[in-house]
């Protein structure tokens, strides 16, 4: 069996709740969340050894004990990605694969140098949105998109990645600029590519489900809505990296969509201008 490291800002939250079920189940058995770390208690929840202590999961005092005594690394923090550098830190030099929850970190610079260490150390790494493994976005053609328009629900700091994630898989990396064009309460960002390409986001009510309409050059759409078990295909995806080390999602997608993120909240600042993507 092989173990596997939590470390998190603080353990009583949705993602660290369901993960180790899952991988057991997708793993059968071969794979179980061993050990965990957290920074802080929650403080509207479990404590972190409340927390152990329900699921059978070994609590631990520092990242270095997790890191050492476990083969393969799971970073957490899912809505705190400002931590990301400091949790990753170890976990990124020690070769083993490691899996940076999403949004994997809060600007592109930060990205860059996460990407940077795991490099330098041989540390596979990856970090994604379940999204992008819905199999009704997986099976689109990507070829000929001339326009892509997602809608879904949340906020532009948290939920943005679960829009623009699935845009970059289908449309790539060459994002160059954006605007925002949305209001405080439905927030909206238009994607420009560099070859003429566009693609809009758009946050609404919880009421909203994930949505992306595409037009193509021909003059064709199609309109898909993710009611696959999208975080079933994830979890089977993240087995498989920690079997082969191989990354699913390029370093490349990861900063391009960090970069439109902390662009669109920049771009948020003065609406309906066009802000230059580095």
């Amino acid at each position: 069996m092989k173990k596997i490291g939590f470390i998190d800002y603080f353990l009583d939250e949705w993602h660290a709740n369901k993960y180790p079920e899952w991988i057991s189940s997708a793993s059968e058995g071969k794979m179980q969340v061993t050990y965990a770390y957290g920074k802080k208690d929650s403080e509207s929840g479990l404590s972190n050894s409340e927390w152990c202590a329900g699921k059978g999961i070994k609590l631990l005092s520092s990242i270095e004990e997790v890191v050492e005594r476990s083969d393969y690394l799971i970073v957490l923090s899912p809505d705190n990605p400002e931590l990301h550098a400091e949790l990753s830190e170890l976990p990124l030099r020690s070769g083993k694969p490691t899996y940076i929850d999403k949004t994997f970190a809060p600007d592109r610079r930060t990205a860059l140098q996460l990407f940077e260490t795991a490099g330098t150390y041989g540390t596979p790494v990856y970090s994604s949105s379940a999204l992008r493994f819905a199999s009704e976005y997986r099976e689109l053609d990507a070829q000929g998109i001339e326009m892509v328009c997602s809608v879904g629900p949340g906020s532009f700091e948290h939920y943005s990645i679960h829009q623009i994630e699935p845009i970059i898989s289908l449309m790539g990396c060459e994002a160059r600029r954006v605007m925002f064009i949305g209001t405080e309460k439905s927030p909206a960002l238009l994607i420009g590519f560099a070859d003429g390409r566009q693609a809009t986001i758009n946050h609404f009510g919880w009421e909203c489900p994930f949505t992306l309409t595409i037009n193509y050059e021909s003059g064709s759409a199609k309109v898909a809505q993710p009611k696959s078990d999208f975080f079933d295909a994830f979890i089977r995806n993240l087995v498989s990296f920690f079997e082969t080390g191989e990354p699913a999602v390029d370093a490349k997608e990861t900063v391009a969509i960090i970069t439109i993120i902390e662009y669109g909240l920049k771009a948020a600042r003065t609406p309906y201008q066009w802000i230059e993507l580095p």
